[in-house]
This record gives C-alpha cells, sequence and structure tokens, in this order.
C-alpha cells in the first residue's frame, strides 16, 4: 500500500526535543493517516542528537534517519528529505517543537484542492527582535519577488510529493518554498496554526543571516523569476 504521507524534517543540535517530539506525531497521526513515515535529516548535530535518532529508528519502523557528515544547512536537509519521501503528501517542519504536530491535521484537508499548504503564525510566540526582523524580511521577499506569502518562515508546509519533487534547491531556498512552487505550476494556499516559545536548544537564526542572507536569495530568486522558460506548442505531430 503506497504511504500516505512523509515528514521530513530537518535536526541540527535538538537532543532535548526529538523523543517528545516523536511521541507527539504518534499521538497526532495514529489512527487518522493510513500509514507515514518520519524522515529525520541529521545536519551534522553535535550534541547526542545524532544517537539519540538512531535510537527511535531502532524502535519505530516508520522512522529514518539519514546523518550529514557536516552541518549542511536547512535547504540542504529538506532537499534531501524531499528526495527520500515516498508519501503521497509531504509535510515540511522543524525540530523545535514550536509548530504543534496536531497541525498537520488541519493542513491535510486543503490538499484536495491546493499543491501547497503552508502554515501562518497566527500568533508568534518569539522574541520581539526575532519577530521585527523576521517581519522585515518577509515584506523585503514579497516585494523583491512579487509574492504575497503572509509568513514565508512558518516551519510548517504540507506538498504533495510531485511539488518537492520537481524542486532544484540552492542554499538558502527554504525561505521561498512556497514562491519555487507556484513558478512550476502549483497552486498554494496559507492556513493559520498555532505556535509555542521554544522551549529547549536555542534558534539557529538571527538577524544577520535572517535578513541579509535572505536579501541576497531573494534577488537570486527574482532572477529566475525573470528568467524562467514558458512556451506552449501551437500543435503537435507524433
Amino acid at each position: 500500500m503506497p504511504t500516505e504521507l512523509s515528514l521530513v524534517i530537518p535536526v541540527y543540535n535538538e537532543k532535548d526535543n526529538l523523543a517528545l517530539l516523536t511521541e507527539k506525531i504518534f499521538a497526532v497521526l495514529k489512527g487518522k493517516v493510513d500509514s507515514f513515515e518520519i524522515i529525520y535529516i541529521d545536519d551534522g548535530s553535535t550534541d547526542g542528537s545524532s544517537e539519540i535518532l538512531n535510537e527511535l529508528a531502532s524502535r519505530f519502523e516508520v522512522i529514518k534517519v539519514y546523518h550529514f557528515t557536516q552541518n549542511n544547512g536547512q535547504t540542504a536537509a529538506f532537499s534531501a528529505g524531499f528526495a527520500k519521501a515516498v508519501g503521497k503528501l509531504v509535510i515540511a517542519m522543524d525540530a523545535d517543537l514550536q509548530v504543534d504536530p496536531a497541525d498537520i491535521l488541519k493542513l491535510i484537508p486543503y490538499s484536495k484542492d491546493y499543491d501547497v499548504v503552508c502554515g501562518i503564525r497566527a500568533k508568534r510566540e518569539d522574541s520581539w527582535v526575532k519577530k521585527i526582523s523576521s517581519k522585515i524580511g518577509n515584506g523585503v521577499r514579497n516585494w523583491l519577488t512579487h509574492e504575497s506569502i503572509s509568513d514565508t518562515g512558518c516551519p510548517l508546509k504540507l506538498f504533495k510529493n510531485e511539488v518537492v519533487k520537481s524542486f532544484y534547491l540552492f542554499e538558502g531556498m527554504h525561505r521561498f518554498l512556497p514562491t519555487l512552487a507556484k513558478m512550476n505550476g502549483f497552486t498554494v494556499i496559507e492556513v493559520p496554526v498555532a505556535h509555542y516559545p521554544r522551549q529547549h536548544g536555542y534558534s539557529k537564526y538571527g538577524i544577520g543571516n535572517r535578513m541579509w542572507k535572505g536579501l541576497k536569495d531573494a534577488l537570486a530568486v527574482r532572477w529566475m523569476q525573470q528568467r524562467k522558460i514558458s512556451y506552449m506548442f501551437k500543435s503537435e505531430n507524433k
């Protein structure tokens, strides 16, 4: 039987969150989804996360763990996970427990009419510095790419499998997955989801790598949009 759902979760030094995150995912999906797999991409963790992931994979058949040889970044982790995903639907989410796995069930019904379902952190539980830098970064990205995505940084997103298989990602492109999907002709909708303060670990993003790198990446995406190949056949003789 085909796998219904793949969860792709990058992990970088999140040892205190992994057991609880896995427990929450099982509690939410058991009996609600016919079949699922959890794909953890260990992005060069050094805090003991790797060992915890291996232990979880030894206990649960649906958990698959892939370890990078070094820290390659979130885009690389998502790209690797998307390539491994076999589910008809693919969930992208972080391992920091700031989004609730229960909201996966809120996104799934929209996949009947849309190819991509993006979460919006309706009430964001972050520091004011993080909120402001994210708001500015999101606004600049939307302005440069002529987009209207309300919260491109929300880590909870759902894709049909054919969408993630259409991506050819470069570093930093995980911030632009809805835009890249639209460029490939797929449909996108945004849905409010819950957001919580981080309880363990620390954020891997600050103002420098959130705003300035994001600006350069937005310029790259704008360049891609302007040079996207588009054509239609007038007729075909086979």
